[in-house]
């Protein structure tokens, strides 16, 4: 994943209402890159405004589809406004997980990758920057018929943000 969440995941914690205004500033923008999966007949709610609520309810904890589905429906009415829901008619667990399951995570990944990047705070003046690059094997992505996955990440210390990460073919420690 492009980020690492845990400094975003304490702001929102903080707030009352779940939501943050200015964490989200430029994230529907973002979102916007992905391509829409669905048929244009029948679509109530925009990619945008679905993707936006979504990463919000992550962002703030919540894992599973049932969690981000429960999240977005107990949302207090001025933050749904600020995420462009309606409030009378918010999207529902299962449109949102079949709208994420659909999805390029590929192309998500990279969206919110470049939303975050316009996040990360500049160094002080003086400093230099330090980037950390670590693999890691991804617990549960091993199956019956594949190996377990192993990802090459690199990360900003001082902001504690993960700049990029690439899948790698195996574990290893040989330098480059």
């Amino acid at each position: 994943m492009p980020a690492s969440p845990s400094s975003l995941i304490a702001l929102l914690s903080a707030t009352p209402a779940g939501l943050c205004p200015d964490l989200t500033v430029g994230l529907p923008a973002a979102l916007a890159a992905v391509p829409d999966p669905r048929a244009r007949r029948g679509i109530r709610h925009r990619l945008t405004v679905v993707l936006t609520a979504a990463v919000c309810a992550v962002v703030a904890g919540n894992r599973s589809y049932t969690a981000i589905g429960e999240w977005v429906a107990d949302l207090p009415a001025d933050s749904a406004a600020l995420l462009g829901i309606d409030t009378d008619r918010r999207p529902s667990e299962a449109m949102i997980r079949r709208l994420l399951q659909a999805l390029d995570p590929d192309l998500l990944a990279a969206a919110i990758g470049t939303w975050l990047a316009t996040r990360i705070p500049t160094p002080a003046p003086g400093t230099r920057r330090a980037i950390a690059v670590d693999g890691k094997t991804l617990r549960g992505s091993r199956t019956r018929d594949s190996p377990a996955r192993h990802v090459l990440a690199a990360a900003d210390q001082h902001a504690g943000i993960v700049l990029a990460s690439t899948d790698v073919d195996t574990k290893t420690n040989a330098s480059w």
